[in-house]
């Protein structure tokens, strides 16, 4: 058995490629899996009121290529979040959610990863907290529903940047389909800001960590960094994620133009890997 599996995040590929395309490179690159994306995009969005030909399409397509979809990294509540001051808002954004949830139980994906975000293009205030964690109850009774895990990705703003916030709404909320997925360059930004550990931030969130996200990051800057230029300690992550049973992992990294982009991919997959098993000797030892 494989000590642990790597998912490639959808955008770490051209946006013209069509699904099959992007599967097949995945594998290619030497991923295990794709994480599914349903940004804010009019596009995206769209994807949650796909057909029952257009889901039965894609299913197959899995197994033809040999890759599945594991994971759907659900932004679309950037837009539409959940603690939006205005009450129609908020209801767009339980139909996100329960179509994502509706979305993930016909393809099987056991794990939708949800933004920490009260709100994200206005500003935060009681009232939108007092909201969101309304609509977050919800959300986690839908999922529950179907047996979906909601993870909560760590962000970039102040409102959920850390493990050990996220970790306060999950002891909130009290259901096992909620649960925490942090993103290892926003967790180390903010580390850095509070002049914290960010391996203590990790073990915060011991038992209830469902994924990691691997992501490079510089201070102030949040994406888009190659792996290896910014300040992320894979290595130390890697090891402490091993530790507190984690076993999947999203390689998180954006095409960005770049004509060898087939060679980036492979690349890394190679960086990823060589961590990731590095980790995973150390956790057996």
């Amino acid at each position: 058995m494989e000590a642990y599996l790597l998912g490639v995040y959808e955008k770490g590929m051209p946006g013209t490629l069509s699904l099959k395309e992007k599967l097949v490179e995945a594998r290619t690159a030497g991923f295990d899996y794709m994480e599914l994306s349903v940004d804010e995009s009019d596009e995206k969005l769209a994807r949650l009121d796909w057909s029952k030909d257009e889901i039965g399409s894609l299913l197959a397509v899995q197994l033809e290529t040999g890759i599945p979809i594991k994971s759907i990294c659900l932004s679309g509540h950037r837009r539409f979040p959940l603690g939006h001051p205005d009450v129609s808002v908020r209801q767009k954004s339980l139909e996100i959610m329960q179509k994502a949830v509706s979305l993930s139980a016909r393809l099987g994906v056991r794990i939708i990863q949800i933004a920490g975000y009260d709100v994200y293009y206005e500003p935060s205030s009681e009232s939108t907290r007092a909201s969101f964690a309304k609509n977050l109850a919800l959300s986690t009774r839908m999922a529950a529903r179907e047996g979906i895990t909601l993870a909560f990705e760590t962000m970039e703003t102040e409102f959920l940047n850390t493990v050990g916030k996220a970790m306060e709404w999950v002891k909130r909320m009290e259901s096992p389909y909620l649960q925490v997925y942090p993103d290892s360059g926003n967790i180390t930004n903010a580390a850095l800001q509070y002049k914290t550990s960010v391996l203590d931030d990790l073990e915060s969130g011991r038992g209830h960590l469902s994924a990691v996200h691997l992501k490079e990051t510089k201070t102030g800057i949040y994406r888009e960094v190659p792996y290896g230029q910014g300040h992320v300690d894979f290595a130390a992550i890697g090891s402490k994620s091993f530790e507190l049973g984690v076993r999947m992992f999203v390689g998180e990294f954006w095409h960005v133009g770049e004509k060898d982009w087939k060679e980036t991919l492979k690349g890394n997959n190679r960086f990823l890997r060589e961590i990731l098993d590095t980790a995973a000797k150390q956790g057996e030892a």
